[in-house]
């Protein structure tokens, strides 16, 4: 089998790539717009586990990444079993104080890219009647909150149409996997390093590997939808039902932890 990973050099998408080459001797397209770490990524995956790895630079956030990225793939008759839509950004501003360069970066990433993706490699996995796909979606999926109004809505995007194609590959052989995690303990959210040690003694935070060994499990079992933690799922119903005071005095408290 080979695996196509998006932000594959760092954070999740490298617990990804590392969990697919280890646990199930999956051969690996590592895509990603960090050249260099992206190589060394590869070489030491195909070192390490026998592999076979093919590191490609590409910036997904292009208007036609995808269909340049699907056509790297028939031009070098690669055929990819399973779809790992990782790639994704995160910031936290009022949509006011956000240029315009990074508010098209995430609305490209998380909803343009990846919904081109599984729709190019979906119908050749359709097609041949098997494959699994795994998209990254967030609890922020179930919020209306201020600072990451862009993020929450492409989850929430990402979330839907994942689940609605969820019904409709099925009758192909073809899994669709959404995993709706809360805080994973990476960079991404600009944390300083002493509170994301707290959020992960708390359980408030869950380490990339726990998170990727969970969601794997779930996509190769075909399951339409992941959420690890009990606290995440106790969490949810008071998310969608969170009393406007509440949001703004978060807001305040959250805004003073970041970077």
């Amino acid at each position: 089998m080979l695996a196509l990973v998006t932000g594959a050099s760092s954070g999740i998408g490298l617990q990804y790539a590392t969990a697919l080459a280890r646990d199930y001797k999956t051969d690996l397209l590592l895509v990603s717009n960090q050249k260099e770490e992206q190589i060394a990524v590869a070489k030491d995956l195909a070192a390490k586990y026998g592999v076979k790895t093919i590191p490609l630079y590409m910036d997904l956030s292009k208007q036609d990444a995808a269909e340049e990225l699907h056509q790297y793939c028939v031009d070098n008759k690669i055929e990819v079993d399973i779809l790992i839509n990782n790639a994704g950004v995160f910031f936290f501003n009022p949509l006011i104080d956000t240029s315009m360069r990074r508010f098209e970066l995430m609305l490209m990433l998380h909803v343009v890219t990846m919904a081109k993706l599984c729709r190019l490699f979906g119908e050749d996995m359709c097609r041949r009647g098997k494959g699994y796909i795994l998209n990254m979606s967030s609890m922020s999926a179930w919020m209306a909150y201020p600072g990451i109004q862009t993020y929450n809505a492409t989850k929430a995007f990402i979330y839907n149409f994942s689940k609605s194609i969820w019904y409709e590959f099925r009758k192909y052989g073809v899994g669709v996997t959404v995993m709706t995690p809360g805080a994973v303990d990476t960079a991404l959210f600009g944390l300083a390093p002493k509170y994301r040690k707290l959020a992960v003694n708390l359980t408030v935070s869950i380490p990339p590997e726990k998170l990727v060994v969970k969601a794997l499990k779930r996509m190769f079992k075909k399951k339409k939808w992941g959420m690890p933690g009990v606290i995440n799922h106790l969490a949810t119903p008071i998310l969608k039902h969170t009393p406007d005071w509440l949001v703004f005095l978060t807001y305040r408290w959250v805004a003073q932890f970041q970077k």
